[in-house]
């Protein structure tokens, strides 16, 4: 008979053996195969040296940002020309292969944008950066580093704040302080060692801008960093800010930017039929209104381009198509022989270019504004911000309501538009100069008014004066520092939400009236192209006007 062996249960189980002892970790290291696997991926056809980049906005909307001015969401549906972008790319290329990324433009999602990161392969990324933008821009630095590039940023934020920029945000690298243009190609031309392929022209900026500039290429990162002008980096745990950068002497020495790269058809203004660019007049501005973010990147001396580059850049332009300008310059008519000799040279060559600018109420005389208007001037904008002195004595605006008026009314005899800034919350600000302020507004022969709250944006006067008496609302983000959305400002006795609540009073008061009622069906009716676009604008001014909350919606 045969023997049937029976299985012990618990035999089987490997649960009752006994359990090994703890050893010590010993965790699998891949790390060298997939930095040798980086380092040996072939390139793509597409990559790029350079990627300079305008990354997605935070919350998919239109938002205006550019070199030397802060971020905000359009509220008007403006889309500004990154040629600050493009003017930093003539200076690179041929040495660099460059590509300019304008996601706000084209409405690039943050998928699309990884996707294009991925496709181009950089091994730079450029950033612009602005506080209310901060760490979304931050993100499309990690996007970059995540994929090899070496991160740099240039900007009015990292300006005034490079050290605590850099020690927040490991993903960036380089931060270009001040004026970002020599200093970019000035630092990877020292990365990569290409001193001898820069041109003669190239050669000179450097020279021109600061005599004593000797480049040094010999050595490690750490020995040749130290002696870029105009440059913050990290040594180690320690973040380095060097001497800082002179100012380009001669703008006139500077390529004409690559607006070819920018994609030109994107770009909209209202009330201006078509595409339009900007074309850089000037650098800096002489005023010394205290708010103002312009001062943080050029500070207060004005360099002019020459009215004869100016001419050149727009023939230039008609030939890709576009036929609508807008003067770039932190005051444009800050020099009145070069705006009259540009004036001239656009009537005497038949130009035909429609443009806009801004102003000063200060700047202007009647007889120059009637030859902007000839030379094809289209809309000014004005920074009026105030209709009581007083206030505007407290911020070294130095433009009062008489001028303003004046100004206005000569502009109009000119056949130009006129567009109107007002700034609600500066220091001595009430409830009765806000009122003061909405009917000085009413009796202008405005186009458009935008009511915005004052911002204490970083490196500006009016910031150190808001951190000193303590009207910084706690709890603040740089997210928060926004003139259109939300208010930092807690004056004591104007809290954040009666300033936004006047902000959205002021607008609502000046709008519904019937004349400036009209304003959007013009918008409408000057192009067919743009008849959504304007329709979406009407719709959120009134929609954001007719709540009364003074909290952002």
């Amino acid at each position: 008979m045969t023997k049937i062996e029976t299985s012990n249960p618990k035999g089987d189980n490997l649960g009752t053996r006994r359990i090994p002892k703890l050893r010590m970790a010993d965790f699998p290291t891949a790390d060298e195969i997939v930095r040798q696997g980086l380092q040996e991926a072939p390139s793509s056809e597409s990559a790029v040296d350079v990627v300079l980049a305008n990354p997605p906005t935070p919350d998919g909307g239109l938002w205006i940002r550019t070199q030397h001015r802060v971020g905000r969401r359009s509220r008007e549906n403006m889309v500004w020309p990154q040629v600050s972008l493009a003017q930093m790319a003539a200076l690179l290329h041929p040495v660099y292969s460059v590509r300019v990324i304008d996601a706000n433009a084209e409405r690039m999602s943050w998928a699309e944008y990884t996707e294009m990161l991925d496709t181009l392969s950089p091994k730079y990324y450029l950033t612009q950066v602005t506080a209310p933008t901060l760490e979304n821009d931050m993100y499309g630095c990690f996007l970059a580093k995540a994929r090899g590039a070496a991160t740099i940023a240039f900007g009015t934020h990292v300006t005034p704040i490079p050290v605590e920029t850099l020690r927040h945000y490991p993903v960036l690298d380089y931060v270009l302080v001040g004026e970002p243009d020599l200093t970019l190609r000035d630092l990877i031309d020292h990365l990569e060692d290409r001193f001898e392929l820069r041109s003669a022209d190239i050669e000179l900026l450097f020279s021109k801008s600061d005599p004593g500039y000797q480049p040094d290429g010999q050595g490690d990162r750490a020995s040749i960093l130290p002696g870029i002008k105009g440059l913050a980096w990290r040594k180690g745990e320690e973040i380095i800010v060097n001497l800082p950068r002179p100012f380009i002497s001669d703008l006139n020495d500077l390529p004409e930017p690559m607006h070819e790269l920018l994609p030109l058809s994107m770009y909209r203004m209202p009330l201006i039929k078509g595409p339009f660019t900007f074309i850089v007049t000037s650098r800096g501005c002489p005023a010394g209104c205290t708010y103002c973010i312009k001062h943080v990147s050029y500070q207060y001396t004005t360099r002019l381009r020459a009215p004869d580059k100016l001419r050149k850049e727009m023939w230039n332009l008609k030939g890709l198509g576009i036929h609508n300008v807008h003067m770039y310059a932190d005051l444009f008519t800050v020099n009145r022989d070069q705006v009259v000799d540009l004036c001239r040279r656009m009537i005497d060559e038949k130009i035909n270019i429609k443009w806009t600018c801004n102003s000063r109420v200060d700047y202007v005389d009647e007889e120059m504004l009637q030859l902007m208007g000839q030379a094809g001037c289209r809309l000014i904008s004005w920074g009026i911000e105030s209709g009581n002195e007083q206030i505007l004595r407290n911020v070294r605006k130095g433009a009062y309501p008489d001028k303003a008026r004046r100004a206005l009314h000569w502009a109009k005899k000119a056949g130009i538009m006129n567009w109107g800034y007002f700034i609600i919350g500066l220091p001595g600000e009430t409830e009765e100069t806000i009122r003061q302020t909405i009917d000085f507004s009413k009796k202008l022969p405005l186009d458009i008014a935008l009511f915005h709250v004052a911002a204490p944006y970083p490196g500006t006067p009016f910031f150190f004066e808001v951190v000193e008496k303590g009207w910084f609302r706690k709890g603040t983000r740089w997210e928060q520092v926004d003139m259109d959305r939300e208010t930092v400002l807690d004056y004591p006795e104007l809290p954040a939400e009666r300033l936004l609540y006047w902000q959205k009073r002021a607008f609502r008061e000046w709008a519904l009236r019937p004349g400036p009622m009209w304003t959007y069906p013009k918008m409408l009716f000057s192009d067919w192209s743009t008849m959504k676009t304007a329709l979406n604008v009407g719709i959120q001014h009134l929609s954001w006007a007719s709540t009364e909350s003074g909290l952002p919606t």
